[in-house]
């Protein structure tokens, strides 16, 4: 089971300040949706080329031109790149050959997608690395998480490995872990903490 830390709502300069407190005990970097539009894929290459020995994931959520956004994405240094499930099946597709050819992941991002059981299963064909349930902000904000959808999908998933995210934070998590995720993504229940590093540790102790 892998630690994701989601970066959202910081520059690279704010981003590297974070990771030189934490990078040695999470294994996935977050470059987040907020992060990429305030920067571009250049805080993919710095971060990348800061922490050459943690994964990065891109947050590009690709809705069309799969291969070419794919490829550019990789090309800036992304191990893996994520795609929304409500993309056209061909995108995603089209993601995944890209993602093979550079010898990359995927991460396909369920977020907003209703109902979820018919395209979860559709999706699980595609050879994607990653499946991720996902909570969006502004849904959290109404008092909802991830858990339910979670629960339908690992009873669906056959090929993929499972991701989740959404509003994740201390409390929260053992009924998660009870599904056994292959990556738990936590943003704000870190980066909102003054002492980062004992946030991580924390959320470390209840993943172990």
């Amino acid at each position: 089971m892998k630690l994701q830390l989601a970066l959202d709502l910081v520059d690279c300069q704010g981003a590297k300040a974070i990771l030189s407190e934490v990078h040695d005990l999470i294994d996935i970097v977050e470059i987040g949706t907020p992060f990429l539009l305030k920067e571009g894929v250049r805080a993919i290459t710095e971060i990348k080329s800061a922490y050459p020995s943690l994964e990065v994931l891109a947050d590009v959520k690709i809705m069309d031109g799969g291969d070419y956004e794919a490829r550019l994405v990789y090309n800036a240094g992304a191990d893996i790149v994520t795609v929304l499930g409500a993309a056209a099946s061909v995108t995603i597709q089209n993601v995944v050959k890209a993602a093979r050819a550079c010898r990359k992941q995927v991460l396909v991002d369920m977020i907003a997608v209703e109902p979820i059981e018919q395209r979860v299963m559709q999706i699980d064909q595609f050879d994607v690395d990653y499946i991720c349930v996902h909570t969006g902000t502004d849904v959290q904000a109404q008092g909802k998480g991830p858990l339910d959808e979670l629960q339908c999908v690992s009873a669906i998933v056959r090929n993929a490995r499972i991701a989740v995210a959404g509003g994740i934070n201390q409390e929260t998590l053992p009924p998660i872990l009870s599904y056994r995720p292959e990556i738990v993504i936590v943003g704000g229940a870190i980066t909102a903490k003054a002492d980062k590093r004992q946030a991580v540790l924390a959320i470390k102790e209840v993943m172990a």
